[in-house]
């Protein structure tokens, strides 16, 4: 089944010209709220008692640069900490001072988002002037947001970016969690269904129309995630990284209209779907096929958003936009520099004509327009109830350039985000005027070159297992009687420098890597001391004579390095005495 993909977000009013909004309004007290035309004529319009939801950003800032931590889980946990306390401190004042209007009945409703530091509030035009007074307020926006899926004409792609090339080193994105903020996901799928992570922490509906089922009404958000990693139902692989899992957050509610607080909300979750910063289920990527406002512009209303997502090592990963042919007609959170943004091709290599293009530097953004281009032309993807759909657009081509960053992360175990964003811009095809250009970026993606860089560049990646050295049993002879106890040092100083995750032995007969006799690591980075006790019952079981102990170390990069060696003897024979004369 073929057919245009068309969705439409029908909201009656824009958010336009969000930076971060620390300018006063003439008249009012330094540091207070400038509140836009657009929604000073939302207030005017409501009737006596009337309500609106708007969101209020306050002023105080996390400062994530100070989150330390030595693995990606510490970090997550540190940033999600960090934020937080930030919103919990700062918000105090203006959280009572919602309670008490609630009390009064001018506010229905209040959200914190810690996100952003911000409060979603439902209340009266008085309360919003009232808080927009307030200096300690950056900013209040209209909740509904014009978010417009980056959707042209009605072609495949995944050969064009080298994908099966990488299935054939047997890399496909295994172990790589991948997001989609759209318009929700059709779980049935046959292409899709055993690729959702599954569990009370892999969807969210913030409207609460759909809480426990992945839904998609429009089939938008099923065909970016076909594109990304879809299977083979169909008869024909339609997916870059078929071995990764997704995850979602409908960022559309059932009539297709999306909120600030909504897409607040989806941003908040993915960096912690499950509400325990202790349980790393953040994913890797993040894709979004759409934009805000009604065509091209910046609006830096989600910057903290992405800010947080990369200060945790999350990518971003966002459509371009369909606002070409002419020149700065780049779209927002597309051209915020924290996002990597991705345009269109065909299969041909031709620049798709309806895309955006650059330069823009908005949000103080420096790098080229779009980063990358990918297969967007006539792409056969996923569709709503088992079916297939032919699409067009960055919607299609943004998807693309998620997956091919799912196979790298999946192939080279500890590569960061940003090495393998590095990666594929450091490799990707020339098109159009030589060089970066504001048409198809810094070219056309190529996932098998991005990862031959990798390999190349020992320095940007751990590739190689730490070494175990001077393994030691005691006691040895053993007859058997008492445990044993084993001792060796892992290190992987000169072979990438991560932490030593996991150490195993073996005895006599080598095993497939993680599949040992698990032994208890004492870190001190990146070395660390490999223990384990042998039982005596395990002894006694051996037979006299000499047996082989095998013991190597993981690093946290995920390798597995070479095996060290020992000898132990077992001797259960009690020595013979002769008689004795007198």
């Amino acid at each position: 089944m073929k057919k245009t993909l068309a969705v439409a977000a029908l909201v009656a009013l824009l958010v336009t010209g969000l930076a971060p909004a620390a300018s006063a309004r003439p008249g009012t007290a330094p540091g207070s709220a400038d509140l836009d035309p657009g929604l000073q004529a939302i207030l005017a319009a409501l009737p006596p008692g009337g309500v609106t939801t708007v969101v209020v950003t306050l002023r105080d800032r996390a400062d994530l640069k100070r989150v330390r931590g030595g693995t990606r889980a510490a970090r997550l946990k540190g940033t999600i900490q960090e934020l937080t306390a930030t919103a919990n401190a700062s918000q105090v004042p203006i959280r009572n001072l919602l309670r008490a209007r609630a009390d009064q009945g001018t506010v229905t409703r209040s959200i914190p988002l810690w996100v952003v530091n911000g409060i979603s509030v439902t209340a009266t035009a008085d309360v919003i002037r009232d808080l927009a007074e307030r200096p300690d307020v950056a900013s209040i926006i209209p909740d509904e947001v014009r978010v417009v899926p980056s959707v042209g004409l009605p072609e495949p792609g995944v050969d064009k970016v080298s994908a099966p090339a990488l299935w054939n080193l047997g890399f496909s994105g295994q172990g790589v969690v991948v997001a989609s903020l759209d318009s929700g996901v059709d779980v049935s799928h046959p292409d899709l269904a055993g690729r959702w992570r599954g569990g009370t922490d892999s969807w969210f509906d913030p409207y609460g129309e759909h809480p426990l089922t992945p839904t998609d009404l429009t089939g938008h958000g099923t065909a970016t995630t076909g594109v990304i990693l879809g299977g083979d139902a169909g008869g024909t692989s339609i997916g870059v990284a078929p071995g990764a899992t997704w995850i979602a957050a409908k960022i559309f509610n059932d009539r297709g209209v999306a909120t600030a607080t909504a897409i607040h909300q989806a941003f908040q979750w993915v960096l912690d779907p499950d509400h325990d910063p202790n349980t790393p289920d953040a994913p890797q990527l993040v894709n979004a096929s759409w934009s805000i406002g009604a065509g091209p512009g910046c609006d830096l209303s989600f910057q903290p958003d992405l800010q947080a997502l990369r200060a945790v090592g999350i990518l971003p990963v966002f459509a371009a936009g369909n606002y070409g042919s002419g020149a700065s007609t780049s779209v927002s959170p597309a051209n915020y520099p924290e996002a990597l943004s991705v345009g269109a091709v065909t299969v041909n290599d031709l620049i798709y004509s309806s895309g955006s293009r650059g330069p823009s530097t908005c949000g103080s953004r420096t790098r080229i327009f779009p980063d990358l281009v990918a297969p967007g032309v006539n792409i056969l993807t996923d569709d709503r109830y088992g079916l297939y759909q032919t699409a067009s657009g960055t919607s299609m081509s943004a998807p693309n350039a998620t997956g091919a960053l799912a196979l790298l992360l999946g192939a080279v175990p500890g590569l960061t985000t940003d090495q393998a964003q590095a990666a594929l811009t450091a490799t990707a095809l020339d098109l159009g005027l030589s060089g970066p250009d504001p048409a198809y970026g810094n070219g056309r993606i190529n996932v098998l070159a991005a990862y031959q860089w990798l390999k190349e560049q020992p320095s940007v990646v751990d590739l190689t297992g730490p070494v175990t050295s001077s393994p030691v049993l005691t006691p040895n002879p053993s007859n058997g009687t008492a445990d044993a106890t084993l001792h060796a040092t892992g290190s992987d100083t000169t072979t990438g420098g991560s932490a030593i995750a996991a150490a195993e032995y073996f005895t006599d007969t080598l095993g497939a890597e993680g599949t040992g006799t698990a032994m208890s690591v004492t870190p001190t980075p990146p070395s660390a001391g490999l223990d384990a006790a042998i039982p005596a019952a395990n002894l006694t079981a051996l037979s006299e004579g000499s047996h082989t102990i095998s013991v190597h170390a993981k690093d946290a990069a995920g390798n597995w390095g070479a095996v060290a060696t020992t000898t132990l003897v077992i001797d259960k024979v009690k020595p013979a005495v002769s008689a004795v004369t007198v």
